[in-house]
C-alpha cells in the first residue's frame, strides 16, 4: 500500500517491504512476473527456477510477451548482483509453504533483500487458489494497478461454466500428470495443488494416483495411467516436462491412452483472474466434449 511517506507491503513471510516511493521497476520470479503483467504491470526482468534453462519458459510466462522483460536465467545460478542488473526497485518472488525464497540461493536472497525491497508470496499447497490470487491482487493494487472488471466477470463466468459441466458429467475422471519419458510419468496428487483442489471444489472428479512416496507427485510408469482410465488428462506443458508429441507416435506410451481428452496444464499458473478463468474454461470445455 502507498502511504504519506512512501510505499509498504506485508508479504506472506510476515516481513514488511518498504520504499520511499511506489516501485516501478520490478524483477520477479517468472510466475509472479506473468501475474503482474496480467494486472497491467510489466516487470523489467524475470528469472526462472532450477527446472528452467537459458531461455524463458513460455508456459510459465503466460501472457507476458517474450522480449518485453529481460530473462535473467535460472534463479539458483544467479547472484544478488545478477538479480540487480536491471536496476529494480522491487523484487517479487514466491514460496512454497516456508520462508525460503523459491528458486534463489539462500545467500543470494539474503544479500538481495539487504539492497532492495523483496516481497515473497506463498503459492504452496497450504494455500487456496483464490487466496493466492487475492494476495497478488493486493500487491498489484499497492503498485498502482486498477481493478479489472472484465477479468473478474470472466472468472465468474468460467466458474459457473465449470460447475455446470461437472454436474452434467459426474462420471468423468480427470487426471493431472507430467510426462518424464517413455517409461516414467509423474502423476499429480490433487490435494497437493491449489489449482487441482479448486477443480474438486467445483465438482470435478479427480483421479488419485494412490498411496506411496512423493508429496506432490507419484512417480510411476505409464501403465498406472492406463489403470486409472482417465477421461480427461491435464498434461504439464512446462519446458521441463517431456513434450507429448515425443510420446505420441505409433506404439508410443501416449497411444495407449488415446481415448482421453487432453488439456494443456501449467502447474505454475499465473495467479490472476484472467489466467484462472482460462484454466477453468479449458477444463469445462473438456468435460462438455462427449
Amino acid at each position: 500500500m502507498a502511504y504519506d511517506d512512501g510505499w509498504q507491503f506485508l508479504d506472506d513471510r510476515g516481513r514488511l517491504a518498504t520504499a520511499p516511493r511506489t516501485p516501478e521497476r520490478i524483477t520477479a520470479y517468472i510466475q509472479a512476473g506473468a501475474t503482474l503483467y496480467d494486472h497491467g504491470l510489466r516487470p523489467a526482468s524475470v528469472f526462472g527456477s532450477a527446472h528452467d534453462g537459458a531461455d524463458a519458459d513460455p508456459a510459465k510466462a503466460g501472457a507476458l510477451p517474450t522480449g518485453t522483460a529481460e530473462y535473467l536465467g535460472p534463479g539458483p545460478g544467479l547472484r544478488a548482483d545478477d538479480l540487480l542488473r536491471s536496476a529494480p526497485d522491487l523484487v517479487v518472488a514466491v514460496a512454497y509453504g516456508s520462508d525460503h525464497v523459491y528458486a534463489l540461493d539462500p545467500d543470494a536472497a539474503k544479500h538481495l533483500e539487504e539492497r532492495v525491497p523483496l516481497v515473497v508470496l506463498d503459492v504452496g499447497q497450504g494455500r487456496l487458489l483464490d487466496g493466492t490470487r487475492e494476495r497478488f491482487e493486493a500487491l498489484a493494487a499497492s503498485l498502482g494497478a486498477g481493478e479489472d472488471a472484465t477479468a473478474a466477470a470472466g472468472l465468474t463466468g468460467a466458474r459457473t461454466r465449470l460447475s455446470a459441466a461437472a454436474a452434467r458429467a459426474p462420471e468423468v475422471r480427470v487426471l493431472a500428470l507430467s510426462p518424464a519419458g517413455d517409461d516414467t510419468v509423474h502423476l499429480a496428487r490433487p490435494t497437493a495443488w491449489p489449482d487441482l483442489r479448486a477443480l474438486t471444489g467445483h465438482g470435478v472428479r479427480m483421479a488419485e494416483p494412490g498411496p506411496g512416496p512423493g508429496v506432490s507427485w507419484s512417480t510411476t510408469d505409464w501403465t498406472a495411467v492406463e489403470r486409472l482410465e482417465p477421461d480427461v488428462v491435464l498434461v504439464d506443458v512446462r519446458a521441463n516436462a517431456v513434450p507429448m508429441h515425443r510420446l505420441a507416435g505409433p506404439g508410443g506410451r501416449w497411444a495407449a491412452t488415446a481415448r482421453s481428452r487432453v488439456v494443456p496444464w501449467n502447474p505454475e499458473l499465473p495467479c490472476s483472474a484472467r489466467a484462472h478463468a482460462d484454466y477453468f474454461a479449458a477444463v469445462a470445455k473438456a468435460l462438455e466434449t462427449r
